[in-house]
């Protein structure tokens, strides 16, 4: 009997080894699948509430925040800007920390970000500009060209060349564009590299043939002070 029972048992083992190798992928993996459908769920749900209940509040009391530190950047006040205005509020380094995650968080990178430039301190400035996260069709350019502006500074000109094709490249808005295309062909030049100075001072007149702009009114003058007779 217990011979039998010892068979029994085997061959019980077997089929359900052999129902377990062909069972669908659902069917043999059930639990883990639902276990990772709730892991998902949980996931999406946290994120939503996050959002809504962390991220939106954050950021209505980050824009409030800012005002001042603001008003002090448009004064030109960037050390108070950066530290903080007084009478209790939080300057743009404070600001892109405590409500980092919101709008307002990452423009405060920005913003931390030019105002070290502004006040010389260029390492400071690079680390900001490479935290604020840009999109749109102006602010990449703008981050582009102020990073440009910092490792020039700094003297890493080939840094700074790269950076201001990219923001050349990066916007169709014509101040800005020709802005850094000016700015490339002039550290082109200074560099006494005269053809690629000269190629970003042509590529400015061709395409941003504004008779009205600055930038273009000077361009001959550029190109014939990079050693053209174009």
């Amino acid at each position: 009997m217990a011979k039998r029972k010892v068979a029994q048992t085997t061959e019980t083992i077997e089929v359900q080894e052999v129902k377990q190798v062909s069972a669908p992928f659902w069917e043999k993996y059930q639990k883990e699948i639902l276990y990772a459908l709730g892991a998902v769920a949980a996931i999406a749900i946290g994120w939503w509430l996050y959002k809504t209940m962390i991220v939106a509040p954050k950021q209505q009391e980050a824009v409030a925040s800012m005002w001042q530190a603001q008003n002090m950047f448009e004064r030109d006040s960037f050390r108070l800007a950066l530290d903080g205005p007084g009478g209790g509020f939080d300057g743009f380094v404070a600001l892109a920390d405590k409500y980092s995650g919101t709008p307002a968080g990452n423009i405060s990178n920005y913003y931390a970000g030019v105002s070290y430039l502004q006040l010389g301190e260029f390492d400071n400035a690079i680390q900001y500009l490479e935290q604020y996260d840009a999109d749109g069709t102006l602010l990449p350019a703008m981050k582009y060209g102020a990073l440009g502006d910092a490792y020039s500074e700094k003297k890493e000109y080939d840094k700074a060349l790269d950076l201001y094709e990219k923001a050349a490249e990066a916007t169709d808005n014509e101040v800005l564009s020709s802005m850094y295309l000016k700015k490339l062909g002039m550290l082109y030049d200074y560099q006494g590299k005269k053809e690629e100075a000269v190629k970003a001072y042509e590529r400015l007149r061709r395409e941003y043939p504004n008779q009205q702009s600055q930038d273009f009114r000077e361009i001959e003058k550029y190109i014939y002070r990079a050693g053209s007779s174009k």
